[in-house]
């Protein structure tokens, strides 16, 4: 047999020529450098003018009530649900890379996982602010929660919306709990290595004491594999229930049972076209060709496509049964969407969807930095239009016309929404710059080793 059969996979996980030092020196530096990239600053400026507006939009909104917004009567629910359900489908590919990839031992994860995690954690936070707003009260959000009290307020424990509490603060929790331990030993080298004494401090207490033993090393192991079986049920079960709002509802174009593995896929292909955006900017700021190598990427491509199909089969089986039950009120929300006044968003989002991942197939397209951005970018843009369609189109004509009514966002939805993506990208340039955006130990385990020497530590 030839001796090219034992070359099972290429391309490699981690460019040539690297050593354990290298690797460190690489991704330590992006944190405890002084230099930091002209895109970088670009980033936070541009983010942190939205930051501001989103924080003059809330305020507004808490001074003033969410009449400040668009939604009105048939409408009740507008950008709020949207982009609450948009958000927290792009934090899906966090979970799903860190998790159910390191259950099934796919080392081609190891250089983007911890960047992901970090955008779930981002995009769960700008989730959480919408449904705060909608109650209209957000200071009496904790009667959300079941907390004993004197006036025996108990919750309605059949409401979607409650199970929505419930999944995504677990879900939020534990992806937390699971991103921080990710990142201990990391700390630890970053407390060995950094030069100033109060950074040295700062990283000392994050990283608890690491000291690379074998001891640490075993419950590291043990509470990261615990983490991502705890994880992995959290990724199928948080879009489940946020599907619920809908599929409970008896609204033509939410009363449906292929709701919830439609938007479990949905999240992923959204999550991870998320992934796609932030993670080729980073690569080329930081020159990271080396970690995030081609492999990475035709993966990645994959996965979006094969996700993508999935969503594009939610599509057809929703035109399907509309025309298979008879139901006159299932049909004229399809030729609703297809026709009516919304039908150009219907249409947009088909093609964001549908047909500009279909560019995926091509492994060189899948090799092109811009063709990836592109398709990640119409994806993104895609899967908002389709929370768009699903809430805006099946509310705004139900099934009495004398109660239909048209939705128009107001300037503070699109502040609003553009405030939490301004804040999510703040918050993931904060992150890069003062936390390893990529796992030091897990890619020096990418790197082939020559024999031991005798003395040589390699904890961090």
């Amino acid at each position: 047999m030839s001796n090219k059969t034992t070359d099972v996979e290429p391309p490699a996980l981690i460019g040539p020529g690297h050593s354990l030092a290298s690797v460190t020196d690489k991704i330590a530096d992006m944190v405890l450098t002084k230099r930091t990239p002209l895109g970088w600053w670009l980033a936070i400026a541009v983010s942190g003018t939205f930051v501001g507006i989103l924080g003059f939009t809330v305020l507004s909104l808490f001074f003033r009530g969410v009449g400040l917004w668009g939604i009105n009567n048939p409408v009740g629910w507008g950008f709020a649900i949207i982009n609450f359900v948009w958000w927290i489908g792009i934090g899906h590919a966090g979970t799903l890379i860190s998790a159910i990839l390191l259950l099934l031992r796919q080392g081609w994860r190891t250089s983007i996982n911890r960047a992901a995690e970090a955008m779930t954690i981002f995009a769960v936070m700008c989730a959480g602010m919408y449904p705060l707003m909608h109650t209209g009260r957000p200071w009496l959000a904790f009667w959300m929660l079941p907390l004993p009290n004197s006036m025996g307020m108990w919750q309605n424990f059949r409401s979607p919306l409650i199970w929505d509490v419930f999944a995504v603060s677990t879900y939020a929790t534990v992806s937390l709990v699971f991103w921080y331990v990710g990142m201990v030993p990391d700390l630890a080298t970053l407390r060995d290595r950094a030069r100033n004494i109060w950074v040295k401090r700062a990283y000392g207490a994050l990283c608890l004491g690491w000291r690379g033993a074998a001891s640490h090393w075993d419950r590291y192991e043990i509470a990261s594999l615990l983490l991502a079986g705890l994880s992995a049920p959290l990724v199928v079960s948080v879009h489940t229930v946020v599907s619920f709002d809908f599929a409970a509802g008896i609204i033509p174009g939410w009363h449906t049972t292929i709701f919830p593995p439609y938007f479990v896929a949905g999240a992923i292909f959204a999550g991870f076209a998320m992934v796609l955006t932030l993670m080729l900017p980073l690569r080329a700021w930081y020159r990271l060709e080396d970690f995030i190598t081609e492999r990475h990427l035709q993966n990645m491509g994959k996965v979006m496509l094969a996700t993508g199909l999935i969503v594009a089969y939610g599509y057809a089986i929703e035109g399907f049964m509309a025309w298979y039950s008879g139901s006159a009120y299932e049909q004229f929300m399809l030729t609703n969407r297809l026709t009516g006044p919304y039908k150009y968003e219907y249409w947009s989002l088909l093609l964001c969807n549908i047909l500009i991942p279909q560019i995926m197939w091509s492994k060189k397209a899948r090799s092109s930095v811009w063709m990836l951005f592109f398709v990640s970018m119409s994806v993104n843009i895609g899967m908002w239009l389709e929370r768009f369609v699903i809430v805006v189109i099946s509310l705004h004509r139900d099934f009495l016309p004398s109660s239909w009514g048209m939705y128009h966002p107001t300037l503070y939805d699109w502040s609003m929404f553009l405030g939490t993506i301004g804040f999510f990208i703040f918050a993931f340039s904060l992150f890069i710059r003062f936390l390893p955006a990529i796992a030091i130990f897990e890619v020096r385990g990418l790197v082939p080793r020559g024999p031991a020497r005798p003395g040589k530590s390699t904890h961090h």
